[in-house]
């Protein structure tokens, strides 16, 4: 099976960002990840795209945002393809003004973006727009342009989520509560065993409703919904780099049942776990 790349970004603690303008690029890197959020332009061009465990074709015009350690890659056969990449380190999160009110929509982007966004339409052709915008400008003008694009991107309705591929570790950076990272931590110690709300509230000196609601304030997304995203990762884990069985896999992520299992798994992936077995195998050979 071959391995995911793990390419070197050239972004320094003095970037707000870095911007790749290639009118002719050619689609040869294989599939690859990194620490940075990466927004990806692909104009002029049709091929295949793949993000995390999400694999289709695009045509035209392609906008993707892909959040910190998500695997992806573009092909495309034809000599056309103008590509725009925007990259930022995962660091922006850590500072002081992205915390304030004003920037909660741009926060809970870079929470959906850990899976991978897509957008499409009108949306997509407004954010090219802007994108290209951004490449005529200097200075101050860019760092107000680069947020004005992730505001864009944040309030957009054409969007959806790629992948089911999830790291915890984005989610307590973001909350930046001690509260959120020991509950955390308690999820992924545990995460082969039973895990109760109450429990978890309970650790952390909380009431059910309070932490329920804390949670999701702090993390943009409930606790099952956390949980069974740490749960289905596991078992992707396990499905690509083990030989054991689904039933195996089943209970060594914590799912009470195998039939329970298979349907939340299904949900996520739109493939049962043996067909994504088979389907990320051939994507490693083929890419």
């Amino acid at each position: 099976m071959n391995q995911i790349l793990q390419e070197i970004v050239p972004i320094t603690e003095d970037d707000l960002f870095i911007i790749f303008n290639r009118p002719n690029a050619k689609f040869s890197y294989p599939i690859h990840s990194h620490p940075e959020y990466e927004i990806n332009l692909v104009m002029n061009t049709s091929g295949t795209r793949v993000i995390g465990d999400n694999e289709e074709e695009f045509n035209g015009l392609d906008l993707v945002m892909t959040g910190p350690n998500l695997p992806h890659v573009w092909k495309s056969e034809l000599e056309t393809n103008h590509v725009i990449t925007i990259q930022f380190s995962s660091d922006l999160l850590a500072d002081q003004i992205v915390s304030k009110r004003v920037f909660m929509p741009i926060r809970q982007l870079l929470i959906d973006s850990i899976q991978g966004l897509h957008f499409y339409g009108s949306d997509a052709e407004r954010l090219r727009d802007e994108i290209m915008e951004l490449l005529n400008m200097q200075g101050f003008q860019t760092a107000t342009k680069f947020f004005s694009i992730l505001c864009s991107m944040a309030t957009a309705t054409k969007r959806k989520l790629v992948s089911n591929m999830y790291e915890s570790e984005i989610l307590i950076n973001i909350s930046k509560s001690r509260r959120i990272t020991k509950a955390c931590k308690y999820i992924e110690e545990n995460i082969s065993q039973k895990i109760s709300l109450s429990d978890v509230a309970m650790l952390v000196n909380m009431s059910e409703s309070a932490f329920s609601h804390f949670f999701k304030k702090k993390t943009g997304i409930s606790f099952i919904t956390h949980v069974n995203n740490l749960r289905v990762a596991k078992a992707c884990d396990m499905l690509i780099n083990t030989s054991s069985s689904a039933s195996e896999i089943c209970y060594d992520c914590g799912f009470n049942n195998k039939s329970n299992f298979i349907r939340i798994f299904t949900k996520k992936k739109q493939m049962t776990p043996i067909e994504y077995r088979k389907y990320y195998n051939q994507l490693l050979t083929k890419y």
